[in-house]
């Protein structure tokens, strides 16, 4: 298997072997591939979900990653799965992208508006 995945098939593969290895939930993020929208796939117990949102046209994603694994963890006690955290977690996520080339911090990729719904 590669190091990451460079497809959805890859991603489902990926996820399924992480699963595999006794996760409770597994989110493969994918952010990085090449399609006009965003995918992610949830793996749990009970089953599998894809989930999409349009790729957001921005330089500024420097964190990602890390942001929508902060916003999971953040918004995860306000449901009661993991597919509807997701869903926030994603929308939240398209929005702080959105409004990322709002900021001019530092040279080169910057990161996400983390604050896009207060300033």
């Amino acid at each position: 298997m590669p190091p990451h995945a460079r497809n959805e098939r890859e991603m489902l593969e990926q996820g399924r072997a992480l699963l595999a290895l006794g996760c409770g939930a597994v989110l493969m993020k994918g952010g990085h591939l090449d399609d006009a929208e965003s995918p992610d796939w949830l793996f749990t117990r009970e089953g599998e979900q894809r989930f999409t949102a349009p790729r957001v046209q921005t330089k500024n994603t420097h964190g990602t990653g890390c942001t929508l694994s902060a916003a999971l963890a953040a918004l995860r006690p306000r449901h009661a799965d993991w597919a509807a955290t997701v869903i926030e977690a994603k929308a939240w996520l398209s929005a702080a992208l959105a409004q990322a080339d709002s900021l001019e911090v530092g040279h080169g990729i910057g990161p996400v508006h983390h604050f896009h719904a207060w300033w």
